[in-house]
């Protein structure tokens, strides 16, 4: 190729777009319509994001023959189509080859693939768990002739990793590197990006694009957010974070390597709008992806099943949302109050099922059985089960999801009841502990968020919030009865969940070494709950499920 065919200008569209996992139709579907869209605005290339066919995290559909023949055949499809001139692009596939079934991207160009690329450094941590599906890259990677420019394409973790694949890339000619990426969302996860394609970048070079996938998938909620980062360590463009969209990045070749000349600078949103919008995002994927119309949830008045009535609404829609107050001899006319404002407030419908009767008909069953036993525990938790029972009742006539309402710190000690309040599909505020539920709630009723289907204005009542939380399961009930402070809890299990740290070192940080104690028991002894938990979404770098995993038969206790 002479000098003169050498071009120094090369568009690049970026698809942050939302895959569903196994609709590979679908995802063919989204993937020519970005290429149309990238065409119109002049594009040469179009990168996807990790898996973008198959949708990611596949699991094991990748162990299924029919699933890979189908996303071969739509790789082949969308090859084809660069046949009429337009934009090449680079998307990521699943592909049986001789040396295994990897995870991979193609590059196609002139209506057929010119191009390979399989990942070599498969992570096996917290939420991935792909070393059991797919076998590396026999090779490290090297460029792909692209047009006359040649492009580095390391997938996801060979960035995050010690295997050299930028600088390797480097070495062997590469001018630009462009990562498809499949990153989940956690709390500041934006900032950790891009402080490792900073190092990729010292390391290699070169500029760096990283293309990150955008929506829900069970627990995982991909926040978009794709970036480049220059030669020179700034920062070359920044789409936006929690919202589907295409960016036409323009790029020019300079005499020091190539330059964003021209891309989107979006704000990404502060640490509460971030958790907010990834519950929202995550509920509403759940719901719509798996094809329900509606969901019901138990509203109490309180401040949990409060901000879940809100992600639902603005998730979903006031239509789509109903909220029942199932009230019982022990609900206070203030939560009574408190619910029904919330519902009213939200646009929501609303309804109240009294629990007395199923409840004493209960107890009128079991006389006989409990007869010489102390009321306690067993006849508050038939209060949650006749709730639970409602909801399911309204979930299986009307076909609603139910959204179950715990937060994280409820979820670590245990203070849940099986079949009761923890009965439902999904669960927004799963990883939130209670003082960020404190914390989004009074964030909701200051702002309404981006692509949100909810009023703006107060629409989680200030007396919820303010008043002592409680599951008014008996006379002046109050959670800080059973429990530490809420704000004391939430350090506790931080310390002990996300951070592992000792009892040791917790009682250093103030904490009396009595409720430490009893609180790591309380969170080992929960955890056959736990297991039996509805779904919910990631927002911390450890959530129960996909990042911890214990066991439930387990006898050790830190002795110190």
């Amino acid at each position: 190729m002479t000098k003169k065919s050498v071009p120094d200008t090369l568009r690049i569209a970026v698809a942050q777009l939302n895959p569903t996992v196994g609709d590979v139709a679908g995802n063919l579907a989204r993937a020519r319509e970005a290429r149309a869209d990238a065409a119109r605005q002049g594009a040469d290339l179009v990168l996807f994001t990790e898996l973008f066919l198959a949708g990611y995290p596949p699991e094991d559909l990748v162990l299924k023959p029919a699933f890979l023949k189908a996303c071969e055949r739509a790789a082949e499809q969308i090859a084809a189509d660069t046949a009429d001139g337009g934009p090449g692009v680079i998307i990521g596939t699943p592909l049986k080859r001789k040396s295994g079934t990897h995870n991979s991207v193609i590059v196609a160009d002139g209506g057929k693939v010119i191009a390979e690329r399989f990942k070599v450094d498969l992570p096996n941590y917290g939420e991935f768990d792909e070393k059991r599906v797919f076998q590396p890259g026999p090779d490290l990677p090297g460029p792909v002739n692209f047009r006359g420019v040649r492009l580095g394409i390391p997938i996801c973790e060979d960035i995050w990793g010690d295997l050299g694949v930028s600088e390797t890339l480097a070495e062997s000619g590469a001018e630009i590197l462009l990562v498809p990426n499949g990153s989940p969302y956690y709390r500041s996860k934006a900032d950790v990006r891009q402080q490792v394609v900073i190092r990729q970048v010292i390391e290699s070079g070169l500029p760096m694009i990283y293309a990150n996938q955008l929506g829900g998938q069970d627990e995982l909620v991909f926040d978009g957010a794709s970036f480049a980062i220059a030669a020179d360590k700034s920062l070359a463009f920044q789409m936006s974070q929690f919202e589907e969209t295409l960016a036409v990045t323009t790029w020019k070749r300079a005499d020091h390597g190539w330059v964003c000349a021209e891309g989107p600078m979006s704000k990404l949103p502060e640490r509460e709008e971030a958790d907010y919008r990834a519950c929202m995002l995550g509920l509403r994927d759940y719901v719509n992806k798996n094809g329900f119309k509606n969901v019901v949830l138990g509203l109490s008045g309180g401040i949990d099943s409060a901000i879940c009535a809100a992600l639902a609404v603005d998730a979903l829609g006031e239509e789509r949302v109903r909220c029942v107050m199932m009230p019982y001899r022990y609900t206070s006319s203030a939560s009574l109050k408190d619910a029904e404002d919330c519902a009213r407030a939200l646009g929501c419908r609303y309804d109240i099922v009294p629990i007395h009767e199923p409840v004493e008909g209960f107890q009128h069953a079991l006389t006989q059985l409990f007869e010489g036993t102390k009321e306690g525990i067993t006849e508050e938790n038939l209060q949650s089960r006749a709730r639970g029972t409602i909801l399911m009742a309204i979930s299986n006539k009307f076909g609603s999801m139910v959204v179950t309402t715990g937060n994280k710190s409820e979820m670590s000690v245990g203070y849940a009841t099986l079949y009761g309040d923890m009965n439902g599909g999904f669960n927004p505020i799963k990883d939130l502990y209670k003082m960020q539920v404190y914390a989004l709630s009074r964030w909701r009723n200051g702002h309404v968020p981006p692509t949100a289907l909810g009023p703006s204005g107060e629409v989680i009542p200030v007396n919820i919030i303010e008043k002592a939380p409680s599951a008014e399961l008996r006379e002046n009930q109050t959670d800080q009865d059973s429990l530490p402070p809420y704000p004391d809890l939430d350090d506790i299990l931080e310390c002990l969940v996300e951070n592992e740290m000792g009892v040791d070192e917790i009682v250093a940080r103030g904490h009396d070494r009595a409720t430490v104690t009893r609180v790591e028991n309380l969170l080992y002894v929960a955890e056959y709950k736990r297991r039996q938990a509805a779904p919910g979404v990631k927002i911390t770098k450890k959530n129960f499920g996909r990042d911890r995993r214990y066991p439930i038969t387990n006898r050790f206790r830190d002795k110190g």
